[in-house]
Parts: C-alpha cells; sequence; structure tokens
C-alpha cells in the first residue's frame, strides 16, 4: 500500500470508531505502521523465503548472480552491516545475514564462553534471530522516521515537488530485513526434537535452516577433528522434521540447508540398517573400515556385518565408534549431497579443510551428474589461513608449470617479506577472486564468512585500547573512532539517534501532541553532529 492509502485506511477505522477515536492521527497511525513492516516473525520469514527462491532461481539462470552474507553475532552487528550496505551499494539485494552456532557458543550462551560442541542452550538460536530482526527492524524505522521529518520540512516549506519525490521514496523504501541463514547444529537431538527447534527458528523469523550430518550429542566444529557422522537416514528424518516445521508454520518457501561433514569426519557411531545389498545403509557401512573374521579367532565384544558373502569385523575403537576407511571422504560427501537432495534439502553444504575451488568443484560435478541444478552454501571460514592456502596453490602451479619458484619457501609463504611479491600479488588477487571463481566453476550459489565479526570486534578493541591505555589517551578514540566515524559517514556516530532516541521522540508527540517533552531539543549534544 502507498503512503496516501495507508493514511486513507487509519481514518476510515478511526472514522469508524466514532469521536472518542477523534484525538487519533490517522497521518501519525499510518507512519507507525509503516515503519513496522513485519509483525511477526512468521511475516519474515515467509517475506525472506520468496526471496531467497527468486535469488536461488536467478542463479541458476546465471552463476554471476551469487549470494553473500557475514554471521553476525548480535543485533546491533546485523544492523550496521545491512545499514551500511545500503549506503555502499544502495540495496540488500543477493546480501543475507548468516547466524553461526560457533558465535552463539562462544558469545551468547549462559554458561559464557563455549567450543562450537552443541553444549550451548538451543534456546539462545531462536532468540538470536529475533534479535537479529528486532534490530533490522528499527533501523527501518529509524530511517523512514528521518524521510518523515523531511517530508514535513518540505511541506512546512510549501515545496511540493520535494514533499512529492519524499513520498515516492516512502512508497518505494527497500527494507533492512534480509533471509537469515540459520545454524541449528545437529538438531540439539533426535528428529522431534530437531522439529521443535526449528519451529523456534522459523517463527523468530528464519527462512533458511543449516543442518548437518553430524551425532548430536558429539558434535564439534565442522574446522576440528573428532567429528562423527550418522547413517543417511538419520540425517533424512532430521531434513524431514525441518520440512514439516517450515509446512507447519505457513512457511511453503522454507530453505533447508544440508550440511555435510564427511570429508573431515573419519567415523561413524552406528552401523547402519540394511535390508538388502546396495541399499542407502549397505552403501553407507561399505565405506567402514572392516577385516575379515576368521571364526576360528573372534574375540569378545566383537561386532560382525556381512559384505559380499564374507564375515566382516568394523575397527571398532576404544571410545565405541566406528572408523571409516582412509580416502573415502570425498565419495561420502557425495553420497550424503545426492541423498540429501533426494530427500527434501534445497542446497548443500559441504565443509571443507581448504578453500580450493578445484577441490570443491570435483565433488559438486559428481553431484550434478545426478542432481543437474545441485548447488552449494560454501563457508569461506576464518579457520582457513587464506594468505598461506593461496600463496601455496600459486607455488604449486608455478611449480607445476616449470616456473621458477627458488627465491620462495613454499613453508614460509605467510612471511611478511613475501607480502610485495609477485607471488603474493597473484594469491591476493584469486583470494579477491575467489568467490566470483567458485560460484562459476563449482556451484557456490551462496558465499558466507561464518565469524568474522567476532575477529572485527576484537581487532578494533585491541587497537582501541593499545592507543587509549598508552600515549594517545583521548586522542585515541577521537582519531581512530570518532573523526573516522564522521569523515566516513558512520550512522551510529550519532549513538541517540541511533539508539530510537527520534522515534521516542515521534511517539511523544503522536501521543501528547504540544505537552510532548522531547529529547531532542536544542541542548541535546548530539546537534553537535548536525554540521559533520
Amino acid at each position: 500500500m502507498t503512503y496516501q492509502n495507508t493514511i486513507s485506511q487509519m481514518q476510515g477505522i478511526i472514522e469508524a470508531n466514532g469521536p472518542s477515536w477523534a484525538a487519533i492521527d490517522p497521518e501519525s497511525t499510518a507512519r507507525m505502521m509503516i515503519q513496522n513492516r513485519f509483525p511477526t516473525g512468521l511475516d519474515i520469514a515467509k517475506y525472506t523465503a520468496k526471496i531467497m527462491r527468486a535469488d536461488m532461481e536467478a542463479y541458476d539462470a546465471d552463476p554471476a548472480k551469487y549470494t553473500q552474507s557475514l554471521g553476525c553475532w548480535h543485533g546491533f552487528i546485523a544492523q550496521q552491516k545491512m545499514i551500511s550496505i545500503k549506503k555502499h551499494f544502495g540495496s540488500t539485494k543477493q546480501r543475507y545475514l548468516y547466524l553461526s552456532g560457533w558465535m552463539v557458543a562462544a558469545l551468547r550462551s549462559d554458561f559464557g564462553p563455549l567450543p562450537d560442541q552443541s553444549m550451548h542452550e538451543k534456546t539462545s538460536v531462536p532468540g538470536l534471530i529475533e534479535e537479529l530482526y528486532t534490530f533490522l527492524k528499527q533501523a527501518d524505522a529509524r530511517e523512514l522516521g528521518m524521510m518523515f521529518r523531511d517530508l514535513d520540512k518540505a511541506r512546512d516549506a510549501g515545496d511540493e515537488i520535494k514533499a512529492q519525490d519524499i513520498q515516492n521514496q516512502i512508497d518505494n523504501y527497500e527494507t533492512h530485513v534480509v533471509p537469515i541463514i540459520a545454524d541449528i547444529d545437529a538438531g540439539f537431538g533426535n528428529a522431534e526434537a530437531t522439529y521443535l527447534l526449528a519451529k523456534k527458528m522459523i517463527e523468530a523469523g528464519a527462512c533458511a535452516l543449516q543442518i548437518e550430518n553430524q551425532v548430536s550429542d558429539e558434535k564439534q566444529c565442522g574446522h576440528q577433528d573428532g567429528k562423527v557422522t550418522v547413517p543417511h537416514e538419520d540425517f533424512i528424518q532430521k531434513i524431514r522434521a525441518c520440512r514439516h516445521a517450515f509446512l507447519e508454520l505457513g512457511v511453503e518457501d522454507g530453505v533447508i540447508v544440508a550440511r555435510t561433514d564427511s570429508l573431515g569426519a573419519g567415523l561413524t557411531k552406528q552401523i547402519a540398517y540394511s535390508k538388502e545389498p546396495g541399499d542407502l545403509g549397505d552403501q553407507y557401512n561399505a565405506f567402514l573400515d572392516c577385516e575379515e573374521v576368521d571364526p576360528a579367532n573372534i574375540t569378545n565384544g566383537q561386532v560382525f556385518i556381512s559384505r559380499n558373502g564374507k564375515l566382516m569385523a568394523p575397527k571398532r575403537l576404544p571410545s565405541n565408534l566406528y572408523q571409516f576407511r582412509a580416502g573415502t571422504g570425498e565419495d561420502r560427501c557425495v553420497l550424503d549431497c545426492i541423498t540429501s537432495l533426494q530427500n527434501g534439502a534445497d542446497l548443500l553444504w559441504i565443509e571443507t579443510e581448504k578453500p580450493h575451488v578445484e577441490q570443491i568443484a570435483g565433488m559438486v560435478d559428481r553431484v550434478r551428474e545426478v542432481i543437474p541444478n545441485a548447488k552449494l552454501v560454501y563457508n569461506n571460514s576464518p579457520s582457513f589461513n587464506w594468505t598461506l592456502n593461496f600463496r601455496q596453490q600459486v607455488y604449486d602451479a608455478w611449480a607445476e608449470a616449470g616456473q621458477d619458484v627458488s627465491a620462495y619457501d613454499r613453508d614460509r609463504l605467510m612471511d611478511a617479506s613475501y607480502d610485495s611479491t609477485e607471488l603474493a600479488t597473484e594469491a591476493d588477487e584469486k583470494i579477491r577472486t575467489f568467490q566470483r571463481d567458485a560460484a562459476a566453476r563449482a556451484g557456490i550459489f551462496h558465499h558466507l564468512i561464518t565469524l568474522p565479526t567476532y575477529h572485527t570486534a576484537a581487532l578494533s578493541t585491541d587497537n582501541l585500547a593499545r592507543e587509549y591505555f598508552g600515549e594517545q589517551a583521548m586522542l585515541g578514540y577521537v582519531k581512530n573512532v570518532q573523526r573516522e566515524e564522521i569523515r566516513q559517514g558512520i550512522a551510529c556516530v550519532k549513538h541517540q539517534n541511533m539508539a530510537g532516541s527520534d522515534i521516542g521522540d515521534d511517539h511523544k508527540e503522536y501521543f501528547a501532541g504540544e505537552a510532548a517533552l522531547k529529547a531532542g531539543g536544542k541542548d541535546n549534544t548530539m546537534n553537535q553532529f548536525e554540521a559533520a
């Protein structure tokens, strides 16, 4: 609805309720409605799911139209990210949010900092989703509030052309609310537990859930050792649980991202149930590291399976886990991906040990032999040493091509002494184009960095602490923070405005009229930034 239509609608409702509502101003009410476009999290999930589905279709037609996100551990971080995107690029199109279970565990648990092992409270995940969207909705309210003030100024000045232009901007306003891909880990329990948590996450606003094939009670960070996977049938149950949650809540376009950790997981907790040779359970068990058993040498507690008519004993560790054969990781990943897509997943996530386009593409090519439009969400992880990885990739390519690499020590390529070399320059260019190249070659629809704002918060705080508590003292803050906020047009330099003070003033005027005691008067020190 347009601005004027919304005012007319409110006026009709107010007039229909008689004289007792006469003091309610329809334009003020319309403004509040426009500032709160999404009354519930489900409204957000339905809206953003359609955006994500359209983006997936656009990517299928043109891989250059890939999408991106950054992981955010607080609503303010998400808000400032989207404000920045609108400022620099004019649109939020193809830019999402990512909610990292790692950052929830490390930063948002009542237990304090925890490793990424599903030990944090699962309710903290939907709680953070709700917080992220609360801050994004507030960013809308703030920006629209400033537009309403500009509209009033134009009207007061009698500038009808400017007033109409502002009203058109209001009618065509682009929200800060964007899709979120939310990490549900391994489901925090069985399929029923997964379903219950999925509902909470969707009700909070999540249109896309990322679930992994690790064992819930043995879950590890994707970049740590000791990962344990589950048989395909167990994982498929959880995919179904997520789909049921989406459908029950009316989010028919909800997106499920199926993550496989099989590339780095050499263990399983269960031997899969198999009815006949070649079924899914049999394919899973075929990867187990087994030894043929001599019936004369059976030992106490051994477990056996049959394979090609032979009695085999899977290698069982003291932890009661079973070991996969070495070198089977890629084959297991491919089977995981195909099976997930054939059973209701929409997107894939292959957790790798390094960012290498051809390694990812090799697996995706095999998946696409079965499912041609298979596409990935990929973790551009801070756990990778990007500088070292890409310098080594360039080194290896040069060596293979017969180029002289005698000036370089492959194991020391991270050293700053190499920063200005031709090899480092080529490696940096490959890092710069990695997302574009991987989207084109390796089927990556969405690129994300899981925990970048964890690192940026640490780095910026370290820099401020060094300066402020050192010789620079207050200049360390003024020169490196506030002055840069002013010069770069960072919105939160006016922190009272960012926190909602002007919105509150508007509401006071709506509710109390001339009796409103407003905070934004001439003595508000934020006025010092008007000339910035």
